[in-house]
């Protein structure tokens, strides 16, 4: 899903610059080679099983998010073409406080993506007969044998990147066309002959309603699959022409993504055999057989694109899975760099591999298989954590539309005025929909962050460290309540809640709330000068070779 070799700008004081030299398709095809991953290979069963054939209004809605998402961090990416500026917007607009806490954000959601990687491994690896008591055949969790199978493939990520893993920190050209190629082959091969329009009716179009497209959007793995368009934007400081390629490359490879996945769905919905839904959507079936895509090409009789797809199941994950852990590592040597984790993460070996961090990313790793032991429970908690990231791009914008007006902009959003919040409130609604049952657990690991990150800041401050963070409390007062108010909403609406707020009056709901959040932040971010000193301060996370 994503390439880590993120570029590194040069700043006043720094040798050099970056070479300005990824044209459109360098940096399209980064942003589509993350979001062509594994989540192709279970996202249309998840997604018409909890919303039937209305999955694919599903797909449509989650890629108009995306999409509003993708127009912010076009713009911001020009601003401050910076590795990792996901993580670092925030930064800018509010101080240490919320750089620390979206920094932690994004560690969670790169700590999670090899997990989800390893069960989607694991689940396609069930057609073989060694590897068919490694699931719990009633919930597809991981039974005691896939449990340890599960921490071995983790293991042996982490041990390779201790030796070096550099080819796969590239989304190459080679790799995303093997990507792209796999799932269109499916479309077309699988469409001819097996197309049945009746599947689109005949247990009904949206058995769930509203709800089930609604949910499906977060939970089924849609928002997942999607996720990926960033990686124009961390490679924005090596773009020949950031005004030009940057939103043509971030749209564009949204546009791909859209078109690719929505075409899955239809393909799988019309090539079903009726006998596999025919007791309705939620009780699809493939019986004695593992791994949607690569099933239902058995069911068809395409036996031979069936062994194609079970190959892709391993080889793709498990290049991803690889590539995440490396990125896991980054992440908590860029929050160790900028004075929110101990120095130890920095510390790396003759390899230049930060060593302790790819501990922690297996440890990591491991604990997320222990309450999250389903693909699909995984893929809603990287859900709400990749989105709570992404969150706090809309709301930097917002700020620097006021603070900083005349700072460059090599490329201006139309009507970024209104699609910032706009993007803010669908960001929390796609939040929302993942449920109460993955947001409490999200909210777990928030706490954590800040008893983790919050605990070594105090100690820095306490000893006068050189590099303690400033943690601007005044500028970051929303923050707090824009995260307990997103949990208790939940808590209380019908999304795995306890459903006292009705549908359509929770989207209500968050809206007007996000909109609150959203001025008021506006209101008290940090002033032109504190920004441009944060801007001055932390414009490098310098990257460990590898």
């Amino acid at each position: 899903m994503v390439s880590v070799d993120h570029a590194v700008p040069g700043v006043k004081g720094s040798p050099g610059g970056l070479r300005r030299d990824v044209g459109l398709i360098g940096l399209m095809w980064a942003s589509v080679g993350s979001i062509i991953g594994s989540g192709w290979l279970y996202g249309a069963k998840n997604a018409v099983m909890m919303a039937g054939p209305a999955a694919i209004i599903s797909w449509v809605i989650g890629a108009v998010a995306i999409v509003l998402l993708a127009l912010v961090h076009a713009e911001l990416g020009g601003m401050f073409p910076v590795a990792g500026g996901t993580a670092r917007y925030p930064h800018y607009a509010f101080g240490g406080l919320a750089g620390m806490s979206f920094g932690w954000f994004a560690w969670l959601q790169a700590a999670t993506v090899a997990p989800i990687e390893v069960e989607a491994m694991i689940g396609y690896a069930g057609h073989w007969d060694f590897a068919k008591g490694f699931l719990h055949q009633k919930d597809s969790t991981l039974t005691t044998s896939g449990l340890i199978v599960a921490v071995f493939l983790m293991a042996v990520f982490v041990a390779v990147n201790f030796l070096g893993v550099k080819v796969l920190a590239h989304t190459n050209s080679a790799a995303t066309w093997w990507k792209i190629a796999v799932p269109l082959a499916a479309i077309f091969v699988v469409a001819v002959g097996n197309f049945h329009p009746g599947n689109f009716t005949s247990e009904g179009f949206a058995p769930l309603g509203a709800k089930g497209v609604l949910s499906a959007i977060s939970t089924s793995g849609i928002i997942f699959a999607l996720l990926g368009f960033e990686q124009a934007i961390q490679l924005a400081g090596e773009s020949r022409n950031p005004k030009r390629d940057l939103p043509r490359a971030t749209l564009g490879s949204v546009a791909i993504g859209a078109i690719i996945y929505v075409l899955l769905q239809v393909v799988f919905i019309a090539a079903l055999p009726h006998s596999t839904f025919a007791h309705g959507w939620a009780d699809l079936k493939f019986p004695g057989i593992d791994g949607p895509w690569a099933g239902l090409a058995t069911l068809v009789g395409l036996g031979w694109l069936s062994v194609v797809l079970y190959l892709d199941a391993v080889v793709s994950p498990g290049g991803t899975g690889l590539i995440y852990t490396t990125a896991t590592s980054r992440v908590s040597f860029g929050l160790s760099k900028n004075g929110y984790a101990p120095k130890l993460f920095e510390k790396v070996d003759a390899r230049g591999v930060p060593w302790f961090g790819l501990i922690l990313s297996f440890v990591t790793g491991v604990l997320c298989f222990l309450p999250f032991p389903s693909w699909q429970k995984l893929v809603g908690f990287i859900t709400s954590a990749s989105v709570l990231m992404y969150a706090g791009a809309p709301l930097a914008y917002g700020v620097f539309t006021d603070r900083l007006p005349n700072h460059e902009r090599p490329y201006r959003l139309p009507g970024g005025r209104l699609i910032s919040p706009l993007s803010f409130v669908v960001a929390n609604l796609v939040i929302y929909w993942a449920t109460w049952d993955v947001l409490w657990r999200l909210g777990v690991a928030i706490v954590l962050g800040y008893v983790l990150l919050g605990g070594y800041a105090l100690y820095a401050k306490s000893k006068d460290l050189p590099d303690a963070p400033r943690m601007d409390f005044r500028a970051a007062q929303w923050l707090p309540v824009y995260l307990l108010g997103m949990g208790v909403i939940s808590w209380q609406g019908g999304f795995g809640g306890r459903g006292n707020i009705p549908l359509w009056w929770d989207i209500l709901a968050i809206t007007v709330f996000s909109l609150v959040i959203y001025h008021w932040a506006r209101a008290v971010a940090s002033r032109p000068e504190e920004i441009q000193r944060s801007i001055d301060e932390v414009v490098v996370v310098d990257v460990p070779a590898h």
